[in-house]
């Protein structure tokens, strides 16, 4: 029986072992064709910004898409989406192949088919990374993200060496026609698998209310905004030894596709070796401290790979590399997940994915350019720079510890009993909340209310203002509005356990039984018929 501190006892969750198996096929397929495609473009072109770009015409997709698949994971079923993208990169992928066959690629043709698989999988990726708080607890999900990570990590270890030897045996569009097959066994698995349904009482966000309602919430969480700018350092940094590696085996160490593929499985190795440490180093060390190791590592694999004429040294310095990839990604991803709420896991995901790739895109861009300049070495030099630089901005910004943080719903709020006839498009509400507030405890109510309106705005809510009465300076009102009544509903149905503390410290700072609140619909004119007649109920007493 497997440990139960260890990762490894998750796969005795059927769906998440049937998942991760079918992911750990797709992983294969990818990274085969990504040796292809990264080695036909040597053959297609000198160029080494060329070369680069290939990396990058698989990122700028998820950065430039992410948000919007965000969305779609959010307000859509996940199991869906997953198929839907899945199915683009099979049609794909059978497009390419037989277009290699044929002898009829281009550099630029071939960068279009990779973006293309780019989009596929950006639009894949929240919805896939959201799903694992679908399948596992709350605390199996560093695991999960970690196993995650290792199996594509193994997969890396195996898969680019195996491309390799299939180019070398057969040629790059047979490399392709084995990425193609790959994405059957996840297709199928994702058919089996059976999504948990959601409550769909509230009508679904439109798509432009959804894309803000993302932005609003990273935007007005400190935490996630760290995370994100770490990933992005990170990625346009890191990218820079994935990027150049065809390059360098070519131009420093004067080898092959095969060995191209063996450095690439050195990577792997290594990063499944961090993956495997991963669960062990958390409970040891804090999120920064891992942090600056991992960007003080990979830097120095850079430097190492940079400058070592030598195989066996650059292959030691990926191995290392690809720990302190996985390191670093991996808890990046967690931080996010255990961050956020359900409601926005995948726009908060995909807004990380946006800044970790986005950096990726535009580092395998600017260390092409570099490399035309100063050459692999002096760029993976640079490069190898700028991490160590980007590990200190952790003094200034470090990244959170999330033990303790409940983000389950609140489920205080129970939707009022209204006199008027509304529905859910109905508004816009205009909400007011009075309280009584002794002199002395108006210092503490103020810092209160500073945080309640950050959860107020960044669960949904407009125009949040303080009054405070002029004649009877103890009252006090919080007011704020949203555009519908089923907006109201949602944002009061977005409270987390983690901010019950603000609100039971305002209640309790009240002088009185509790809070009054108006809920009031603004009319900016005096219609001589009411469109919302009363109810047929008594009416209220008073």
């Amino acid at each position: 029986m497997a440990d139960r501190s260890s990762p490894l006892q998750l796969f005795s969750n059927q769906t998440f072992r049937m998942l991760w198996i079918a992911a750990l096929a797709s992983n294969f397929g990818g990274l085969v064709q990504a040796v292809g495609a990264a080695w036909m473009m040597t053959s297609l072109t000198s160029s080494e910004s060329m070369v680069a770009l290939v990396q990058a015409s698989v990122t700028l997709p998820i950065m430039v898409f992410s948000l919007l698949a965000g969305v779609f994971a959010d307000n859509f079923d996940r199991r869906r989406v997953m198929l839907i993208a899945q199915g683009f990169m099979f049609v794909v992928s059978i497009v390419l192949t037989v277009m290699a066959y044929q002898g009829m690629l281009t550099p630029w043709l071939l960068l279009s088919f990779t973006f293309l698989i780019g989009c596929g999988t950006a639009l894949h990726n929240p919805s896939w990374q959201a799903s694992m708080g679908d399948i596992v607890s709350r605390e199996e999900l560093p695991s999960a993200v970690s196993l995650n990570s290792m199996g594509f990590n193994l997969m890396r270890s195996v898969g680019p060496a195996a491309g390799g030897a299939i180019i070398a045996l057969a040629g790059v569009a047979a490399a392709f026609a084995v990425n193609a097959l790959s994405y059957i066994a996840i297709i199928l698995a994702l058919r089996r698998w059976r999504s948990p349904v959601r409550d769909t009482r509230l009508p679904r966000e439109p798509m432009g209310t959804a894309f803000l309602a993302g932005l609003r919430y990273v935007g007005m969480s400190p935490n996630l905004l760290r995370v994100i700018l770490r990933g992005f350092l990170f990625g346009l940094s890191g990218v820079a030894l994935l990027a150049l590696l065809p390059v360098v085996v070519r131009e420093t160490l004067q080898g092959t596709a095969f060995l191209y593929g063996v450095m690439l499985g050195c990577f792997g190795i290594g990063a499944v070796g961090g993956a495997l440490m991963n669960k062990r180093l958390r409970e040891i060390f804090r999120n920064e401290l891992l942090a600056r190791g991992a960007f003080t590592g990979f830097g120095l694999s850079c430097l190492v790979l940079g400058l070592s004429p030598l195989v066996l040294l650059s292959g030691a310095a990926l191995l290392l590399a690809g720990a302190c990839w996985v390191l670093a990604m991996s808890m990046f991803n967690v931080t996010i997940q255990l961050s956020t709420p359900r409601w926005v896991v995948g726009r908060a995901l995909a807004l990380y994915q946006t800044g970790a790739f986005g950096g990726m895109a535009g580092g395998s861009w600017l260390w092409g350019e570099v490399a035309e300049r100063a050459g692999p070495s002096g760029a993976l030099t640079t490069a190898a720079v700028l991490l160590l630089c980007s590990a200190l901005v952790g003094i200034r910004l470090p990244l959170p510890n999330i033990e303790g943080l409940n983000l389950d719903p609140l489920n205080r709020f129970r939707e009022p009993a209204l006199q008027l006839d509304l529905n859910y498009r109905s508004g816009p509400v205009m909400v007011m909340v009075d309280y009584i507030i002794d002199q002395a405890d108006v210092p503490e109510f103020l810092t209160m209310m500073s945080r309640r309106r950050r959860i107020r705005i960044r669960d949904g809510a407009q125009n949040w203002s303080m009054l405070r009465d002029l004649e009877k300076p103890h009252h006090w009102s919080e007011s704020y509005h949203v555009p519908t009544w089923g907006e109201y509903v949602r944002h009061n149905e977005r409270r987390t356990q983690a901010d019950a503390e603000v609100a039971d410290r305002l209640r309790a700072l009240h002088r009185g039984p509790k809070p009054v609140v108006h809920r009031m619909i603004e009319r900016q004119t005096v219609p001589l018929h009411d469109d919302m007649p009363l109810r047929k109920t008594r009416p209220p007493e008073g």
